[in-house]
């Protein structure tokens, strides 16, 4: 055999795996009504009453998001949840969302503005603002979102009851992802491809490893005891990356984390074009990932599995609109199977998620355009230029 049919033997071993990973993580990943199925009660949980007296305390930290929150704030307003707060924190804005948030709060008395307090050396803005909102929150349950996502009016409630048919201290979901751009179709869905292909989520429910944790900053509910216990945002206060340190933190406290499936309760759209999605993603994408050593790894797995059969596939294609003769059949085959195994797990990402068949058929290009973000992180990570709305952050603990 040759180097090649060597190389996609290896690449059809880790894309089989991937593959397996998502089937197996998408049982897992359950919406709210399976979860209470599954534990004998209904989504709102082992008495409804009960959670319907539980006060919830949303927290969304804002920095020049005039455009967004309003209608997020309006969303988390008009929840079937009865007992709720929504504290906003003002990051020292320089358009109109000050303005707006003290509209607000005039308007309905369950929206509280946390005061601004100037931010201290070593914490980041987003960290910091979350921070005071949890030590001025009054709820049982602390909800920290962004200013960009939207709420179904069931999504707190049905959140709660999942939250404790799961038994868990701590519970997070990825909201559906909206994508316009080319840009915005190619990176936003490797964030469900790459956690589902590399967090086994069995593993996730039977240990307290804080490896093994995960979460969407976008979507965080904790409960204030542990968030206490864990040491807020102050926990991890110079990173960027709340989705992988909040976890972490809460079960180095000795609490449980999950996730479920809220595809259906909140959407996003994180992102719009080009240079957006590369500034958001390059501010925390070494960050989620945590070694050079696992960089490296990475990017040859993807680039052994993910890219280099379809190049093959590709030059195949070309070969024969040209008539060669002689074609490695070994290659050819394993380069087929590949690209088959990788179409059918986006395939199952995007029609769970509601993801843009676009991405899927540019599959390879995806996991480029990622690959190439998360190396230009990390550069931005070693020479202390990782930069969001006009801050720069040093690395985490500088």
């Amino acid at each position: 055999m040759t180097i090649l049919d060597w190389a996609l033997i290896g690449a059809v071993f880790f894309s089989f795996v991937g593959l397996l990973m998502t089937v197996v993580n998408l049982r897992c990943y359950q919406p709210p009504f399976r979860i209470g199925a599954r534990a004998g009660a209904s989504p709102a949980g082992d008495g409804a009453a009960a959670g319907e007296t539980e006060l919830v305390s949303v927290c969304i930290p804002a920095r020049n998001e005039e455009a967004n929150i309003e209608p997020c704030v309006r969303s988390l307003l008009a929840q079937t949840h009865a007992r709720l707060e929504v504290l906003a924190y003002n990051d020292q804005s320089t358009d109109a969302t000050g303005t707006i948030l003290e509209r607000l709060a005039k308007e309905d008395a369950r929206v509280r503005v946390v005061p601004t307090v100037p931010l201290p050396t070593g914490w980041n803005g987003k960290q910091w603002g979350c921070d005071n909102m949890g030590r001025a929150a009054k709820g049982r349950w602390l909800l920290f979102t962004d200013a960009d996502v939207r709420f179904e009016p069931s999504c707190v409630e049905l959140t709660l009851g999942s939250a404790r048919a799961l038994d868990t201290a701590m519970l997070s979901t990825f909201p559906r992802q909206i994508t316009g751009t080319l840009a915005e179709v190619l990176a936003v869905p490797m964030i469900h491809f790459i956690l589902f292909s590399y967090l086994p989520m069995p593993r996730m429910r039977g240990t307290m490893d804080p490896a093994a944790s995960a979460a969407c900053g976008q979507f965080i509910l904790c409960r204030a005891d542990a968030y206490g216990a864990s040491g807020g945002h102050g926990a991890f206060k110079a990173s960027m990356h709340d989705g992988v340190m909040m976890p972490r933190a809460v079960r180095r406290a000795g609490f449980k984390t999950d996730l479920f499936d809220g595809t259906r309760l909140c959407e996003v759209r994180m992102y719009r074009g080009l240079m957006q999605v590369w500034r958001g993603f390059t501010k925390n994408a070494f960050e989620g990932l945590g070694s050079i050593g696992l960089l490296v790894f990475v990017t040859l797995v993807h680039l052994l599995a993910h890219v280099l059969p379809w190049c093959v596939l590709g030059w195949l294609a070309i070969a024969l609109l040209r008539g060669i003769e002689g074609l490695p059949v070994l290659a050819s085959a394993l380069a087929v199977l590949c690209v088959l195994m990788h179409l059918v797990q986006r395939a199952l990402l995007a029609a769970r998620f509601a993801q843009s068949l676009l991405g899927v058929a540019l599959h390879p290009l995806g996991v480029l355009m990622m690959t190439t973000i998360q190396w230009h992180s990390w550069w931005l990570h070693i020479t202390g230029r990782r930069a969001w709305k006009g801050r720069v952050q040093t690395a985490p603990g500088a």
